[in-house]
């Protein structure tokens, strides 16, 4: 949520940052109503005044006449003080709607687009494998090894089910252990969070109320995270830090459940596309600057490519444009994994930054050096997903007699250097 002084102070910037987004919200309109609500505010805290002065008055000597006189004010006043505090709620809830239709501002490097079909090469590493043998895709390669059962999953789970057996499951969890040291390394806290999340946190997120499409809900009310981001940002929601206790950097683990909404006839096969999977997810909380947040999203960005170079793994990061970026982002990467079968680049991960959009609606500030109380700025990436990253791993690492050769780094993890 972007502050009304901001957006009054700002409007055509404002404006302009929602059209970049290709969001459509009505900032005139806001700002009228903001006009209204502290118009009525105002009229609301001098009627609570006024009846503050005549309970005090009302303790004092006073004659009958003066007393009558009093309790007509009174009445007068509380009866004016309830309309307008109802007026005041009404307006409110608009107010706080409309607030929530308002997308951050993305940053000046961000390219113009509507999709990601716009999003724009940053770099490029690694070198794709030139196959002297015909290239199997993920589903065969890990089907014939026994790795993973399609039709089982189908079975229990419905569409995109999938139960991933044998080496296919000790490969995940090598991942995650190697990614568990490779993280910690950089400096992050391992945290096992919850994945049953209140509405609140959504909604400070960011991914509410626009995303409900996607989520599954519970019979409570509650939903299931699809990121370990949300529950992360929740955990310093209402709570004023340190600034010497800043950056806080958590390396979440945590299982993520998508609907998938809308992508019904996306990546039908597979494990590029599920419904639910596990992720390590980075989150950063830092101070209120610019130039920290932009330094912090180059951090956790950069540690993602480092995990996957030290794979081996091919791909390139790419700079999201306007119409690719979510309600909150200011900016964001997306690092795109070579998958040799389908000859292109598929997203392993994004890394956003989002100043203090996030932490506003969440309530997480902290006290600066001359103890004024400001809101911190936050930040994501993810470290690493599965099981979609055995979808490059394996098709980048088969070998012509349909064994799967292990990266070096995983192999300590793994306890094998080939799965036959």
């Amino acid at each position: 949520m972007l502050d009304i002084k901001f957006i009054k102070e700002n409007k055509e910037i404002v404006k302009e940052g929602a059209k970049k987004k290709h969001i459509e919200v009505d900032i005139d309109s806001l700002i009228d109503l903001d006009g209204k609500r502290l118009e009525i505010l105002s009229r609301v805290e001098f009627l609570r005044g006024e009846q503050n002065k005549v309970s005090v008055s009302m303790g004092k000597n006073l004659t009958d006449i003066e007393r009558s006189q009093l309790i007509e004010e009174m009445r007068l006043v509380k009866e004016e003080l309830k309309e307008k505090e109802e007026e005041l709620r009404n307006i409110m809830i608009n107010w706080q709607a409309l607030m929530l239709t308002v997308p951050n501002v993305p940053d000046i490097s961000v390219p113009e687009g509507e999709s990601d079909a716009d999003n724009q090469e940053v770099k490029e590493w690694g070198e794709k494998p030139a196959f002297q043998f015909e290239a199997k895709d993920h589903i065969e390669l890990m089907t014939s090894l026994k790795m993973v059962d399609f039709d089982r999953g189908t079975k229990v789970h419905g569409f995109r089910g999938y139960f991933l057996m044998g080496d296919g499951a000790r490969l995940s969890m090598a991942i995650w252990n190697y990614a568990l040291d490779f993280f910690s390394d950089k400096g992050f806290t391992p945290v096992l969070p919850p994945a049953i999340i209140r509405r609140e946190t959504f909604m400070g997120t960011g991914y509410l109320p626009q995303g409900e499409d996607d989520l599954y809900k519970t019979q409570d009310g509650d939903f299931l995270a699809g990121t370990a981001e949300v529950p992360l940002m929740g955990f310093h929601s209402d709570e004023i830090l340190k600034a010497d206790e800043l950056p806080k950097k958590y390396l979440g683990f945590s299982p993520c459940y998508r609907r998938e909404a809308g992508s019904h006839s996306k990546d039908v096969k597979g494990l590029i596309r599920v419904n639910e999977f596990y992720k390590l997810e980075q989150v950063v909380i830092c101070e209120a600057s610019h130039a920290e947040s932009v330094k912090y999203h180059e951090e956790v960005n950069r540690n993602t490519e480092e995990f996957i170079e030290s794979l081996g793994i091919p791909y390139h990061t790419v700079i999201n444009c306007g119409g690719d970026l979510g309600m909150g982002q200011v900016k964001k990467y997306d690092v795109e994994l070579w998958v040799p079968k389908e000859g292109k680049y598929r997203e392993i991960s994004s890394a956003s930054y989002f100043h203090d959009f996030q932490t506003r609606r969440l309530n997480i500030r902290y006290r600066d050096e001359e103890g004024k109380s400001r809101y911190a700025h936050s930040l994501n990436c993810t470290a690493i997903p599965t099981p979609r990253i055995l979808v490059s791993l394996v098709e980048n690492f088969q070998q012509a007699d349909g064994t799967i050769k292990i990266p070096e780094v995983l192999q300590k993890y793994f306890g094998k250097e080939i799965i036959q």
